[in-house]
């Protein structure tokens, strides 16, 4: 097995599902990195039709979640990209949350705290994503240059505004990620960490 594919299936099978679909995904996941070397896309839209990406979702001090309104998907969704040939998906993070953003990695989680398999929507005819989710802890007030080719808008959504929105119009695993994001908070807050 291809060394870089080696370690993204060592991160993989060290991650900890928060649900069935979640240990679904997992062992999915587990099974297409020992099956093949071919994870990375190499030719836009899709080739391979499945892929690794890394999402970066940047969490501000406040709950705030802030999310880019991407015009190919025509989705809300967190920031973030298809994993590079060889790339550590926690540099594909940094990178894209850079190119996307203009925000520093300062705050980045050192490991993605949730993973999905998704088949995409939108106007390449759609692939399969296999995403690695890394949180960004912000302050909420940090000035952004999103990439207004990709983007149609970026904002901080709150918690209530999340809650009140059409869950259609993001991506169809970002509410399971709140839950565990949510999770994840009240273990370190009652210090079960």
């Amino acid at each position: 097995m291809r060394e870089s594919v080696t370690a993204v299936h060592d991160l993989v099978s060290r991650f900890s599902p928060a649900d069935e679909l979640g240990v679904e995904h997992r062992a999915s996941v587990l099974a297409w990195l020992a099956s093949t070397d071919d994870v990375f896309r190499r030719v836009k839209p899709a080739s391979p039709a499945q892929h690794l990406v890394s999402y970066v979702v940047p969490v501000a001090t406040d709950g705030r979640i802030l999310l880019v309104d991407h015009v190919n998907a025509g989705l809300w969704l967190p920031p973030g990209g298809h994993v590079e040939v060889d790339e550590d998906p926690a540099l594909t993070a940094r990178r894209e949350i850079e190119e996307e953003l203009g925000l520093g990695d300062e705050g980045l989680s050192p490991s993605p705290v949730f993973l999905t398999v998704t088949r995409t929507v939108g106007q390449d005819h759609g692939h399969t994503d296999v995403s690695l989710w890394y949180v960004l802890a912000r302050t909420g007030d940090e000035e952004l240059r999103p990439d207004a080719g990709e983007f149609r808008a970026v904002r901080w959504w709150s918690r209530a505004e999340l809650a009140a929105a059409d869950p259609g119009r993001f991506d169809p695993h970002f509410f399971r990620f709140l839950a565990v994001l949510d999770r994840d908070r009240d273990v370190s807050a009652s210090g079960d960490v």
